[in-house]
């Protein structure tokens, strides 16, 4: 399994960590006062009471920016992921499918805004393709679908399956199902297993 990190580790200057400190506490309380979506880079700046310029020298958009915010929360996840695939390998790979999803499901809940803001600034083609936590994601859905499939020629595609629940557990088919179906996340754990998983994928 790959080992996970948004951005490296790296020594910074007293100031250029003063200024990471003072973007980051500016753009969660504006973020917590409007939401995600509605603050911009500029009202940021004026904030955490810097240049414009110094901020973008940091993160050039909004999702660079995002993805700092969230990183410590993302690390955990994976190392999360990675001791449950660990610990129950021997269990058939749906169903460490299954718990992968559930991790992921629960960790979308508590962090839907900052999700929301990695992908909505981002491109607009192939948009999660650029986000190191879909990237991840997508490698491990891979390696989960081919152990269930197999790679025979003319068989299931296994990236393109990927693709497919990856497009479902981003935030605009995500949050449709949550508020505008009304469904929990337990049901749409459960849906998605339904549709993802086959049945002899789930047995020893």
């Amino acid at each position: 399994m790959s080992d996970y990190r948004l951005t490296p580790p790296r020594n910074e200057r007293r100031d250029a960590a003063e200024n990471r400190q003072r973007i980051i506490d500016a753009a969660l309380h504006l973020f917590d006062l409007h939401g995600v979506e509605q603050v911009s880079m500029n009202q940021i700046a004026t904030e955490a009471q810097i240049g414009p310029g110094t901020l973008y020298r940091r993160y050039r958009n909004k999702s660079e920016l995002c993805q700092d915010l969230i990183k410590d929360s993302v690390d955990m996840l994976f190392d999360d992921i990675y001791e449950a695939m660990e610990a129950h390998k021997e269990e058939p790979a749906g169903g460490r499918l299954r718990r992968l999803l559930g991790f992921f499901l629960r960790f979308r809940e508590k962090k839907a805004q900052l999700l929301k803001g990695i992908e909505n600034a981002s491109p607009p083609t192939g948009k999660r393709a650029y986000s190191p936590i879909y990237q991840e994601l997508h490698q491990q859905l891979v390696l989960l679908f081919e152990e269930i499939h197999g790679t025979k020629p003319g068989g299931v595609n296994s990236v393109f399956k990927a693709d497919m629940l990856l497009h479902a557990l981003g935030s605009e088919a995500y949050l449709f199902q949550r508020q505008g179906r009304g469904l929990s996340p337990e049901t749409i754990l459960e849906q998605l297993c339904l549709t993802f998983i086959p049945d002899e994928a789930a047995k020893l």
